[in-house]
């Protein structure tokens, strides 16, 4: 008598699991919050065209319309790009929440100083300016702790994703390594000449730096969403690939080109 056949158990699919429901939960906390945090820079732009004053210095309106803007659209693309790396869920998840949380801390400390008419970082004039900028430097301290981690994993395992994928994800993490470098270099030398004394030096002295770290921070970006823009066109996989290279050449040229720049004017 042959066997009754029975029926064979569901295999649940990767978008009903809880862990993939629980990616899905971080990955639309994480948007959310970076859509607030860039509607905040962009509102502080009008309050800079309302209310006037300085565009460059220590104070200005500046910061906080750059600061969340800039934020805003790093949380934004490290939820998305990180979801090509092989990290696991519980892993990803609270790394995604710490540096939402740690966003939101910083863009909400700089904020916080531009209205009461003080310097954000470095300023250790009273207490509470103590607390704020020492609570700011850790903070930055834990974004490159937060990144670094993403972008071992990005070369340790091979990211996923479309053609050309692997390579932009592993390009802006490395050109984003540079970026976190150039803030932890400025953010160390203000501190010790604040300590010193040299309190305006300080100010100053991450001038030559920014323009390298503004224009390395965002490759996570942008490398991966022109692969991402690329997999949907009906061009060759070599054709595609070209393309890439030649992106990802530029954004080094140009990283080198604000290096140089900053080797000369530190």
């Amino acid at each position: 008598m042959d066997p009754v056949p029975t029926e064979a158990p569901a295999v649940p699919t990767g978008t009903s699991t809880p862990r993939a429901r629980g990616a899905r939960r971080v990955e639309r906390l994480c948007h959310a919050t970076g859509v607030l945090l860039v509607l905040s820079g962009l509102a502080h732009l009008v309050v800079f065209a309302v209310d006037g004053g300085p565009w460059d210095g220590p104070v200005s309106w500046r910061k906080p319309v750059t600061f969340g803007v800039s934020f805003g659209v790093t949380l934004i693309a490290v939820a998305w790009v990180t979801s090509y790396l092989r990290v696991g869920p519980r892993l990803r998840t609270l790394l995604l929440v710490v540096f939402a949380a740690d966003c939101v801390v910083e863009v909400g400390g700089i904020t916080l100083q531009a209205w009461r008419g003080v310097p954000s970082h470095l300023d250790m004039e009273t207490p509470f300016d103590t607390a704020v900028s020492m609570t700011l430097a850790v903070g930055g301290g834990v974004l490159v702790v937060l990144l670094t981690v993403f972008a071992v994993a990005s070369f340790r395992h091979r990211p996923s994703g479309p053609a050309g994928m692997d390579l932009a994800v592993r390009s802006g993490f490395a050109v984003l390594l540079v970026a976190l470098a150039s803030g932890a270099a400025m953010i160390a030398r203000g501190v010790v000449l604040t300590r010193t004394g040299h309190q305006e030096a300080a100010y100053h002295s991450t001038a030559p730096l920014k323009p390298l770290h503004g224009v390395s921070l965002h490759a996570v970006l942008v490398l991966p969403a022109l692969a991402w823009l690329l997999s949907r066109t009906p061009w060759s996989e070599p054709l595609r690939r070209r393309i890439l290279y030649a992106a990802i050449g530029s954004y080094v040229t140009a990283v080198i080109g604000a290096g140089v720049w900053a080797a000369f004017a530190y």
